[in-house]
C-alpha cells in the first residue's frame, strides 16, 4: 500500500523545540539519543530551508518537530522491546495529533513507497538526515552504513535490510542534491548549517 503524501495543513499543531523537549522527559529519553535526535532536527531543518528557498511548500517547523521526535520511542522499546518506529509515531499521535509528523517517525528507518522527493519532503528528508548522524556526529553517509553494517550485520538477512536501507537514502541524497542545486554529501553541517 502506498504512503499518503500529507500535504501541509495549518489547524495540524506543530511542537516548537520546548514542547518536543518535554516529551522527550515525559518519555524518559536518554541523554545521548536527545543529542543524536538534535542533530537530526537541525540538519533537517536546514534542508527544509534550504528547499523553502527554492519556493517548494514545506512547513519547516514540522520537518524540524519530526527530527527532533524521531526517536521518540527509543527509551521504551529498550526497556520493553517493540519497534520504536511504531511506538514513536503512536506517542506523536496521541501528544502532538500531527500525523505529517507521526509519518517521518514511523518511516525513519526505511521508507515504503516511492522515492519521491517532493512528494513526501518530510519523512524523506528525516531518513537522510537520520542516516548523516551516528551517534552525535555529523557523519557521511558511507561512514554512517559502515557502522551501521558493523554494529547490527551479524547475519545476512539483517545485512540485506541495511543495504536496502543505504540504497534508499543514497536514492535520497541524489534526488536532493539533483532538484535543491545543493551536493548535500559534501556538507558538514556545522551546528546544523549547510557548509562546505
Amino acid at each position: 500500500m502506498e504512503p499518503i503524501p500529507f500535504a501541509y495543513n495549518p489547524s495540524w499543531p506543530v511542537p516548537d523545540q520546548k514542547e518536543c523537549e518535554k516529551l522527550w522527559a515525559r518519555f524518559a529519553m536518554p541523554e545521548h539519543i536527545q543529542e543524536h535526535s538534535s542533530r537530526v532536527a537541525a540538519i533537517a531543518r536546514s534542508i527544509a530551508e534550504l528547499a523553502q528557498q527554492k519556493n517548494w511548500h514545506v512547513n519547516v517547523d514540522a520537518v524540524y518537530a519530526a527530527g527532533l521526535l524521531h526517536d521518540l520511542g527509543k527509551a521504551y522499546c529498550i526497556k520493553h522491546g517493540g519497534a520504536h518506529t511504531q511506538v514513536g509515531a503512536s506517542l506523536v499521535m496521541e501528544h502532538v495529533a500531527n500525523p505529517a509528523i507521526a509519518q517521518g517517525v514511523m518511516h525513519h528507518v526505511f521508507w515504503p513507497g516511492e522515492i519521491d522527493i517532493r512528494k513526501f519532503f518530510l519523512p524523506l528528508v528525516i531518513i537522510y538526515s537520520d542516516k548523516r548522524v551516528k551517534h552525535n556526529q555529523v557523519v557521511s553517509l558511507e561512514e554512517r552504513f559502515d557502522d551501521l553494517f558493523d554494529r547490527y550485520g551479524k547475519d545476512n538477512e539483517t545485512r540485506k535490510l541495511i543495504q536496502r536501507s543505504k540504497d534508499q537514502a543514497l536514492d535520497i541524497a541524489r534526488q536532493l542534491t539533483t532538484q535543491l542545486g545543493v551536493n548535500l554529501n559534501a556538507c558538514t553541517f556545522d551546528s546544523g548549517r549547510l557548509v562546505w
